[in-house]
């Protein structure tokens, strides 16, 4: 006895919401089998639409499979449509006016904004020797040097002229800023400074996305030479970064070596950006999808657009949210992927950085490449709170946002 088509129409959903539909083309669907390990074949032609499964071969008509075929792209008729769209790039307009006064300014802007961010590193307490320079002048300089592309000596002019505006008291030698770099103890705190020079902009980002970009060094790895066809091959820093959407600015960092795997640091990243910032969206690639990342994206109020590999089935495995998001992703692709899309703008990012800063690390020692990886964040980060004075009227205030 066939079934009514209320139950067929209620299976194929269920089959479609299990994500059990797999589009090959515009007019033809693999459907799993629901009593086997097997596909059926749902083709959609200008006669109608056909079934490979048996109900379909004996009995005709609407079949669970075509339901679910349809259900999945919500498909009104059984022909395809004739109508042909066309695709259209969407452009942004950019505030030239706002751009063009913050480029003229930002050489002038830079070294007073780093000034006032570097008022939060507490100094050691001398009891005895000779006065030593301080930390946030040392690295006041290292971070200008880095923003500059200058080589130390060429830098050195740059700290003098610090010296006479009363930016900083005393140039140090203009070897101190790559000596900075290899203390380990710098680490954190320029960490906390990339998270810090972020937050003059909260008020205007809610959006996020994280990405890893790589960052070439100056050292080589490990090779047999020519004879063994291996060739010589730079060392990579990977930097994972959680970026505003909107502004590009990057709200938090993590320095892991170039083979390392991305979706570990999408937990702090994410919990480390919402301590300063409210985070409605975020988005990130297929490396980023597991269940474990839904739950850190939702424990800080965040709706994760993430999509789902293509073996990803929506058993909830104690994550209700993948699951939630699993029928989103597959009943509303293309809304979804609208979210998704604003990832694109990390992409931005990393390229801003690179151009700007370059993509090479010149420090040799491992602990000084990370710090000046770093130092390229902070400066990245001050050129965007710079842009945004003018494109959006903010006013830094760092001392106040360290509170």
């Amino acid at each position: 006895m066939r079934k009514s088509p209320t139950s067929r129409e209620k299976r194929g959903k269920e089959i479609c919401i299990a994500g059990h539909v797999r589009k090959v083309n515009d007019h033809t669907f693999k459907i799993k089998s629901q009593s086997g390990n097997g596909f059926y074949d749902v083709k959609v032609t200008a006669k109608g639409t056909t079934c490979t499964c048996p109900d379909f071969v004996y009995h005709g008509g609407m079949c669970k499979h075509i339901i679910a075929a349809r259900y999945y792209l919500e498909i009104e008729t059984d022909a395809p449509t004739e109508t042909a769209t066309e695709k259209v790039r969407q452009t942004y307009t950019q505030e030239w006016d706002a751009y063009n006064a913050a480029q003229k300014i930002e050489i002038n802007l830079f070294p007073e904004l780093l000034k006032d961010l570097l008022i939060i590193i507490q100094e050691p307490e001398q009891t005895m020797g000779r006065p030593r320079i301080l930390i946030r002048e040392k690295l006041f300089c290292a971070i200008q040097k880095v923003y500059s592309q200058l080589s130390s000596r060429r830098a050195y002019s740059l700290f003098e002229n610090a010296t006479e505006r009363g930016q900083i008291e005393h140039a140090p030698h203009f070897n101190a800023p790559s000596k900075l770099f290899n203390k380990e103890e710098m680490t954190p705190i320029l960490q906390e400074l990339v998270t810090l020079s972020a937050l003059p902009v909260a008020g205007l980002e809610t959006y996020f996305s994280v990405d890893s970009t790589g960052f070439r060094t100056t050292t080589f790895s490990a090779y047999n030479g020519e004879k063994h066809g291996q060739k010589k091959e730079h060392h990579w820093l990977k930097a994972n970064m959680c970026a505003g959407v909107k502004t590009n600015i990057v709200a938090s960092i993590a320095i892991t070596h170039g083979d390392s795997n991305d979706s570990p640091q999408f937990g702090p990243l994410v919990r480390k950006t919402s301590e300063g910032f409210t985070i409605n969206e975020i988005s990130a690639d297929m490396a980023y999808s597991s269940r474990n990342n839904m739950n850190i994206a939702a424990s800080v109020g965040a709706t994760p657009y993430i999509p789902y590999k293509r073996n990803a089935i929506s058993r909830a495995g104690g994550s209700a949210l993948w699951k939630k998001m699993f029928h989103y992703f597959q009943l509303n692709r293309d809304e979804f992927m609208d979210h998704y899309h604003k990832r694109s703008n990390i992409e931005a990012t990393n390229a801003a950085i690179k151009r700007k800063f370059g993509e090479t690390l010149k420090s040799k020692n491992p602990t000084a490449q990370v710090n000046e990886l770093l130092a390229k964040i902070v400066a990245y980060n001050l050129t965007v709170v710079i842009h945004e004075m003018y494109e959006n009227g903010i006013e830094p205030e760092f001392l106040r946002l360290s509170r």
